[in-house]
């Protein structure tokens, strides 16, 4: 490195000047797939945690409720915090947080301290995504700050789509604490190679200088609202369903707590002139567009990651990994599609590949809603390849189209809102999805009913059928009945659920359809525009 390349470093410029691209992005990209990998590398082992701590599964899923709950409140400020103590600073910070807390996890001795230990890790990841979506912006000219976002985007696409995969293999290979084990050799190579090549840009080391005699200034009161805002939102939409919704006095009491406080919070920041989370950007259309279609990504995505692993776990007999094994085709395929999505961002109307995106992905979800019993793993496996290139879509023009117009002095603020907004999307596609299909389930169950009664042929048949087989196992006359009957209502089961399925992948196409005249409200991308910085 020459003289005047250590003279410019220390003056405050970002040193990724001095780094090829190409070293910054695998170093910040791994950070953000470490990051969103464990919130989906979990789920499969939670009987598995709950066995060797004894406890019960509902107790078990509050390892996830509590980084969900910590992760959301830290995303949304991480970019006034990036700005507060240095961009590099924090990064670090969250890494070396993330890794440690991640041992706290895996040494867990009980139920208690591992929950603990998992909101710990939530807090120190929180950071990791928008920071790195900001490093990775900052790392290439601006002609190729697509590559940038494709980057980007196959750490937080590509790492749901693997996590029940990894979780799984390692949960039956070895041990469920590995799980989490297996971030701290990662954290401490991306904590090495972080402090080696990056820095801040001078224009933050600059402002930061001149904020430095104001002391820390936080908005106590705004960040207050907020914690009890999204604590609330995200208890309610993980325990939701678990408890009956608002059947339950816990889930109403928090539903009115999470509305208040983020009513609250909204009026307050709006107020502030330095807001830790400046929701004035929402006043841009194109902006506010934005999010909601990233909301809908992150619906679409996470929400199918958890319907086919339980399509294929409890009508077919799929184990943890068998399932993982049907999404992982869908991550190559998003691992194709991101650099060629990147490369064309800079050429093609960002517009008209968001509408590509949402109409390939929803005649996806359509072709999904023509599964029945007799479906094989390699067309589960091709859907999924299916939806993941239409989604690959999605996520760069997204962004690019976002960006429009927002100051670069709050791109910062932008990139937090943009990857909240994803996260939200996943938490609520989660929920909305698993209670609509646990409601589908019993509405078909009633509906299917109806039919099987003594007087309809087919039933007669069927439940003669079924006598006839049981008896030739030896069974009784009386015995064989009862079992056929029993056989027979449990068919009616799977029936109802299997139509349940097709009536939530058949909403969601029909939801991303209904997304596309959002796309009217972005703006025309200006010749050559590029997709902008992420301070």
């Amino acid at each position: 490195m020459s003289a005047e390349t250590i003279a410019t470093w220390r003056g405050g410029r970002a040193p990724t000047a001095a780094f090829s691209p190409w070293v910054v992005a695998p170093t910040v990209g791994l950070a953000a797939f470490m990051e969103v990998l464990d919130i989906s590398i979990v789920n499969v082992s939670l009987e598995h945690v709950a066995g060797s701590m004894a406890a019960t599964p509902d107790e078990a899923t509050w390892i996830l409720t509590a980084y969900l709950v910590t992760n959301a409140i830290v995303l949304p400020i991480s970019g006034w915090l990036s700005r507060r103590f240095g961009r590099t600073r924090y990064f670090l910070g969250s890494i070396i947080g993330f890794s440690l807390s991640s041992l706290a996890c895996g040494l867990a001795p009980t139920l208690g301290l591992l929950i603990l230990a998992r909101a710990l890790q939530g807090i120190a990841g929180g950071g990791l995504q928008p920071t790195a979506q900001a490093f990775l912006a900052d790392a290439f000219p601006a002609e190729k700050r697509g590559q940038a976002f494709a980057m980007y985007g196959l750490a937080v696409v590509f790492a749901p789509a693997i996590g029940p995969t990894v979780g799984g293999w390692i949960t039956d290979t070895m041990n469920w604490r590995w799980v989490f084990l297996i971030n701290i050799p990662v954290g401490i190579v991306v904590s090495l190679l972080a402090a080696r090549i990056l820095a801040d840009p001078r224009e933050e080391v600059a402002e930061r200088a001149a904020r430095k005699n104001q002391g820390l200034d936080l908005d106590y009161i705004g960040f207050a609202l907020l914690l009890i805002g999204m604590c609330a939102l995200q208890v309610v939409l993980d325990k939701g369903q678990e408890d009956d919704w608002f059947h339950s006095s816990l889930i109403i009491t928090l539903t009115i707590t999470a509305i208040i406080g983020l009513a609250a919070f909204t009026v307050w920041e709006l107020r502030r002139d330095d807001p830790i989370v400046d929701l004035r950007l929402f006043r841009d259309r194109a902006f506010a567009s934005g999010n909601l279609m990233m909301f809908m990504l992150g619906f679409a995505l996470m929400g199918t990651t958890v319907l086919l692993p339980l399509f294929v776990q409890t009508l077919f007999g799929y184990t943890a990994e068998q399932a993982g094994l049907v999404l992982s085709p869908g991550g190559l395929a998003t691992m194709f599609m991101m650099p060629i999505v990147g490369a064309l961002s800079g050429r093609v109307d960002a517009r008209l590949l968001i509408t590509v995106g949402l109409l390939s992905t929803a005649i996806a979800m359509f072709h999904m809603s023509g599964f029945d019993l007799n479906v094989d793993f390699s067309t589960l496996a091709w859907a999924r390849v299916y939806q993941s290139l239409g989604l690959a879509l999605l996520f760069i023009p997204i962004n690019t189209a976002a960006y429009q117009g927002v100051p670069a002095a709050k791109n910062a603020n932008a990139s937090a809102i943009i990857n909240m907004a994803r996260n939200l999307g996943g938490s609520f596609g989660i929920a909305i999805l698993t209670t609509y299909l646990a409601r589908r389930e019993q509405a078909n169950q009633v509906t299917l009913i109806r039919h099987v009664t003594p007087y309809s042929t087919p039933t007669t048949l069927v439940l003669h059928a079924l006598q006839q087989k049981f008896a030739a196992a030896h069974a009784s006359a009386a015995g064989a009945l009862h079992q056929a009957e029993a056989e027979l209502y449990a068919m009616v089961q799977q029936q109802a659920a299997v139509v349940s399925y097709i009536d939530a992948f058949w909403l969601l196409g029909a939801v991303l359809l209904a997304m596309i005249p959002l796309v009217l409200l972005l703006r025309r991308p200006q010749p050559g525009a590029a997709v902008p910085s992420a301070h």
